[in-house]
């Protein structure tokens, strides 16, 4: 367990720190790894503030009590970590985990020989009809831009099958069969 104590408007003195690493030891309980922990111990004017800030296995636990000395102070937010983490590890002890034969089924469903087996046709979800005119590629263009289509199908003067379509940087492209 990794402690950083920090004292603000205080004189550290090894009481204090000693103290806070007992009840910091306690809270250990709760974790089966590293923890990194920040203390941050303040006086102002009458007022004895105690902030810990606590990181473990990806969770931030944050406390932060006043009290009229450096003892209630630190009491206080311990208090409230302690009670923090027993919820936690309530909430995560309650989570009901998937059994094996759950998870079984579901990799069955998943990769069923049948769900490869079917060679199915793709679905033609919308069929569009176009008119085609004859047209120059410069009529096509100018229509384009006169209304919201993306592109237009029509006939060239040389009687095949064209299309002309707005690109994204603004030109336009042209379809046209060999």
């Amino acid at each position: 367990m990794q402690v950083n104590i920090t004292f603000r408007h205080a004189e550290p003195t090894e009481e204090y720190k000693t103290y806070v690493s007992d009840k910091l030891k306690k809270l250990k309980k709760y974790f089966d790894v590293v923890v990194d922990s920040h203390v941050i111990l303040t006086h102002e004017k009458f007022r004895y503030t105690a902030e810990v800030i606590m990181n473990a296995n990806g969770l931030r636990m944050n406390a932060k009590t006043e009290g009229p000395d450096f003892h209630t102070a630190i009491d206080g937010v311990f208090t409230k970590l302690d009670r923090q983490l027993s919820r936690y590890k309530e909430k995560v002890r309650g989570h009901k985990r998937m059994t094996t034969l759950e998870a079984n089924t579901i990799r069955e469903s998943v990769y069923s020989y049948e769900s490869f087996a079917q060679e199915t046709e793709p679905k033609i979800v919308q069929t569009g009809h176009y008119e085609t005119h004859p047209k120059s590629v410069s009529d096509a263009v100018m229509e384009i831009d006169l209304t919201d289509k993306n592109f237009l199908v029509f006939t060239g003067d040389d009687g095949k099958v064209k299309v002309v379509y707005r690109r994204e940087d603004g030109d336009y492209g042209l379809i046209e069969p060999e």
